[in-house]
């Protein structure tokens, strides 16, 4: 016996508010309202100075950015003719999944569990990845639907492409892999030189949602100015990442461009 359509609707908006709610704790334990700010924890691995591949610490603005979307996300999936589409009805409990592993990353790393926060956030990548699958396939109908759900969860998946990376390289620095060096930045430059790579994957994927690239480019710009402005500096390092960020943000504004179509002939 299946439960009627409106108590599955109302189910999936509570799903996603608890889940909201949730977020929203593990963002003040994060921000060192009610526990220890990230840049503090984990023994300081996570803060913008620890690894080559760290952004500065202006980066994380774009945090808000991307908590004012899922909050605007949240009371808009309670408003009906938007929480009935097909479009939200798949992608609401992947953006509920999104919001509880964001929060439990933040928990994770005030236990100071860096191999485990790799887990959490390769997770987190994963279920957004699948996440703007779904609305690539499923294309929204006006602008407000565009900002407040492409926009936000582009903007994630993209922001966490870049995190993925530096905190990978968080949890090899605590067990001993030096931050520093000729190996290190080697490694480094490798993994811009992938970043640059998923760019081209995920703008080629999702033609027209810019926010993904846009939010890659930023969290590279960062990366760039961290290692020109900062400790561990390093020259080439910065270089190449704000290279990156240039050609994923040339690769994002290729992909949006509407396509042109040809004339037709007469016969």
């Amino acid at each position: 016996m299946s439960l009627a359509p409106d108590r599955v609707m109302r189910s999936r908006q509570i799903f996603v508010t608890i889940a909201a709610v949730f977020c929203a704790v593990g963002t003040l334990v994060g921000f060192g309202v009610i526990g220890t700010r990230v840049e503090e924890s984990a023994g300081g691995n996570l803060a913008a100075d620890a690894t080559l591949i760290a952004p500065a610490g202006t980066a994380f603005s774009i945090w808000s950015v991307i908590y004012l979307g899922l909050l605007a996300y949240t009371l808009r999936q309670w408003w009906t003719p938007a929480a009935d589409t097909p479009r939200h009805r798949v992608t609401a409990g992947l953006a509920a999944i999104s919001m509880v592993l964001n929060a439990l990353w933040l928990l994770v790393t005030q236990a100071g569990w860096l191999e485990v926060s790799v887990v959490v956030i390769v997770a987190l990548l994963l279920v957004l990845g699948l996440l703007l699958g779904r609305l690539h396939d499923r294309p929204g109908d006006g602008w407000v639907e565009w900002v407040v759900v492409d926009g936000t969860f582009g903007l994630y998946l993209g922001w966490v492409c870049v995190a993925v990376c530096a905190n990978i390289a968080a949890a090899l620095v605590a067990r001993g892999v030096p931050a520093t060096g000729w190996p290190s930045v080697a490694a480094t430059l490798i993994v811009l030189l992938v970043v640059i790579g998923v760019g081209a994957l995920v703008t080629d994927a999702y033609p027209g949602n810019y926010f993904v690239g846009v939010g890659i480019t930023w969290g590279l710009v960062w990366v760039g100015v961290g290692r020109m402005t900062d400790e561990p500096r390093s020259l080439i390092v910065g270089v190449v990442a704000l290279f990156a960020a240039a050609t994923v943000l040339a690769m994002t504004w290729r992909s949006a461009r509407p396509a042109k179509r040809p004339i037709p002939v007469p016969e």
